[in-house]
């Protein structure tokens, strides 16, 4: 399917492998001009090969002020606009008993996972405006509607941008801007992939069989047994960034297995 945007720019954000270059090579494929911004660009480096039509690569750490504004100055020097921005960039922060976790766990999650999203959006998004035509994504989480115990730091700042976005999306849909988001469950990432690593070691088993066991006790949800794939995220990413999701605002499109046990969002 056409999903019409060709010669649009796109920034996409924690594109270093995972979801992000994945929905960096679907958007390649459909004629998007893209600004690909990480803290290391190693292997989108290795990969741009496989990304056909134009490519900037910026590195930038967006938990510190002004770097969001600079790789956005430098994607309009390049392409003379911005029509998408996709931020997948975040980390899963700090583990362990909520009320033991400090003040500096928080704040690097929330840095991290939210007040960068703030940022991509506080640069881009004026930009976008100025071409009547916009689209804003961010990848949330499970944990934004569904918390894990152990999991405070991650939870907060997810839950914070689920609700960032959805506040956005009220007024800029007036200038054209459409503002989502996607909420991935335990996808085959280098984030999901140290976690079982980790549950391996602790129980003495194989990193299948922790996927298993995992999946079995904690998310029953997805029946299907399995991990998701970042290709099977990039596609709702791409379909709320084209223009055939013309009316889709304020949106979260789950890419969780059935993870979430819950009808509303």
């Amino acid at each position: 399917m056409d999903l019409r945007i060709s010669g649009r720019v796109a920034l996409i954000t924690g594109a270093d492998g995972g979801m992000g270059f994945a929905v960096a090579k679907l958007l390649a494929n459909e004629g998007v001009k893209l600004v690909l911004a990480d803290r290391t660009l190693t292997e989108a480096e290795a990969r741009r090969g496989e990304l056909p039509g134009d490519t900037l690569l910026v590195k930038a750490d967006l938990t510190a002020g002004g770097e969001a504004e600079r790789i956005v100055a430098e994607a309009l020097a390049r392409f003379g606009k911005l029509d998408i921005a996709v931020h997948t960039a975040g980390i899963t922060g700090a583990k362990g008993d909520p009320l033991e976790l400090t003040d500096a766990d928080y704040e690097e999650a929330w840095q991290s996972d939210f007040m960068s999203a703030v940022r991509v959006a506080r640069a881009a998004i004026p930009e976008m405006k100025k071409g009547g035509w916009g689209r804003f994504v961010a990848i949330t989480s499970e944990n934004a509607v569904q918390p894990y115990w152990e999991e405070a730091t991650y939870n907060a700042a997810k839950a914070a941008l689920a609700a960032f976005c959805k506040g956005l999306s009220y007024k800029l849909a007036a200038d054209g801007v459409l503002v989502n988001t996607v909420a991935p469950a335990f996808i085959e990432t280098a984030m999901t992939d140290e976690m079982m690593d980790k549950r391996a070691e602790e129980n003495g088993t194989s990193k299948e069989e922790a996927i298993r066991s995992f999946l079995e006790e904690e998310r029953p949800g997805i029946v299907q047994q399995r991990r998701g794939t970042v290709d099977e995220v990039a596609a709702a990413v791409a379909l709320l960034v084209s223009d055939r999701a013309s009316f889709i605002n304020g949106a979260n499109i789950r890419v969780d297995g059935g993870s979430v046990q819950a009808v509303q969002n």
